[in-house]
C-alpha cells in the first residue's frame, strides 16, 4: 500500500470511528469538503501541515495516518447522510 493510500485508509478509519462527517472535519481543518472526499478517495496529495491540522482534529497524532493497514481489516462503513432534503 502506499503513502497515499495508507492515509486514504487511515483517515477514514479515524474519521469514521469518531463519528465525524466530512463536513465537520473540513470545516474544523480550515478546507474544503470536496477536498476531504479526494483523499479520502486518493485523489487528494495532501500536505504535511494539513495532516497536521487533521490529526489535531481528530485528537491524534500524524503518524497515525502512516500506520499500516492490518490484516482482515475491513472498510469503514460510511456515517449516514448528513443533510436531506425532505420531499413536499
Amino acid at each position: 500500500m502506499n503513502g497515499r493510500a495508507l492515509v486514504a485508509w487511515n483517515l477514514r478509519r479515524l474519521r469514521t470511528a469518531r463519528g465525524v462527517s466530512q463536513e465537520r472535519l473540513a470545516a474544523d481543518a480550515g478546507v474544503d469538503r470536496a477536498y476531504i472526499s479526494e483523499i479520502e478517495r486518493e485523489l487528494g496529495n495532501v500536505t504535511i501541515d494539513l495532516l497536521d491540522r487533521l490529526a489535531s482534529v481528530l485528537a491524534v497524532g500524524v503518524g497515525e495516518f502512516l500506520e499500516p493497514r492490518k490484516e482482515g481489516a475491513v472498510e469503514s462503513k460510511p456515517l449516514p447522510a448528513g443533510r436531506k432534503r425532505r420531499r413536499a
